[in-house]
């Protein structure tokens, strides 16, 4: 099991320290996302700091930025961490791209499978020196000279995953993904039902072994040193699945639970603008379908016993406040590893 930390820091000045922080922990890889910040720019200051960790966008929107743009971005990000880059696309929903990216929606899967193949195509042309030539449905590249290719790279080419919730996406990351990446609201029977069953899919369709797509994920942590800490943070995981339940595209994962009703009522509060209230409308066998609880040390049993041989990768990430909990943490992911 790899493990993957998620990095906190809100200013750049102190990425570099957060990094080999981790790093020092023992974590697999450190990631960031597209929220409130650039998910790239806090990778490259990792990357000064580090030398042994993954450092992964978990996930960068795909269809704001031209794949072009995207394949310089992650082709310098590759070579300056040596070859440690993974490049972690996800879609977003059809109100975030239409409405806060002002990007053109439609088809999001298969122009989440043209924007891979697209990647991949830009990346051997600079390697190998041939001409550019890609035409699909939403992309088409026909055109690299010299002055803009920056030739071959020493490293491979970056890892690409896919973030997804709904079959058909599934489906893509099985055809031509790396890996996918699990969204936060989750749990192992949509994983059983619905992820696994389309990745397998995917991958037999494009003539590959479902066992090479690595899979990420395991849904909300809900962790602290003792109960007062985890009713503190019950709350808050209540609120995030609250808001994410809230959203149409993600009714599928609540209707494998029988969850659907809830999703209609807050995405009715959503419309309204009642988030404060939202948190109230998860009870708590929603809030244990999504989420693992416990205290620190009951995490690596707790996770094996939910997700144990159904993903390969997991993101743990907590703070720790004296050398006490930071050498607890070192055990836990040390323990989280050993599955």
């Amino acid at each position: 099991m790899r493990v993957v930390y998620s990095l906190k820091s809100r200013d750049l000045n102190g990425v570099a320290a957060e990094a080999a922080w981790a790093e020092s922990i023992g974590y697999d890889g450190i990631a960031t996302n597209e929220t409130a910040h650039d998910p790239f720019l806090p990778l490259a200051v990792a990357a000064t700091t580090t030398s042994r960790v993954t450092l992964e966008t978990h996930v960068a929107i795909a269809f704001p930025r031209s794949p072009m743009v995207l394949a310089h971005t992650a082709r310098d990000l590759q070579d300056s961490s040596s070859g440690r880059f993974r490049l972690g696309l996800g879609t977003q929903v059809k109100g975030h791209i239409e409405r806060r990216f002002s990007t053109r929606w439609g088809s999001p899967g298969p122009r989440l499978r043209e924007y891979v193949q697209s990647l991949r195509a830009i990346w051997n042309c600079w390697d190998t020196g041939s001409n550019l030539e890609y035409a699909g449905d939403f992309y088409q590249f026909s055109l690299m000279t010299p002055f803009f290719s920056p030739g071959p790279s020493e490293y491979a080419h970056p890892q690409v995953f896919t973030a997804a919730v709904n079959g058909y996406n599934c489906l893509v990351a099985g055809e031509c993904s790396d890996g996918l990446m699990l969204h936060s609201l989750t749990s192992p029977e949509y994983v059983r039902q619905v992820v696994k069953p389309n990745i397998s899919k995917g991958a037999r369709r494009a003539g590959r072994d479902p066992g090479d797509i690595s899979l990420v994920g395991g849904g909300f942590i809900v962790t602290g040193p003792n109960q007062a800490a985890i009713r503190d943070q019950e709350a808050e995981t209540r609120r995030r699945i609250a808001f994410y339940s809230s959203t149409r595209t993600y009714f599928p994962v609540l209707e494998c639970h029988g969850f659907e009703d809830i999703g209609r009522q807050l995405h009715q509060l959503s419309l309204e603008g009642k988030w404060e209230e939202m948190g109230d409308l998860v009870p708590d066998d929603m809030l244990h379908a999504f989420a693992i609880i416990g205290e620190y040390g009951d995490i690596p049993g707790l996770f094996k016993e939910k997700y144990g041989g159904l993903v390969d990768e997991m993101h743990f990430s907590i703070q720790t406040s004296n050398d006490a909990e930071q050498a607890q943490l070192r055990r836990i992911v040390s323990q989280l590893k050993e599955q």
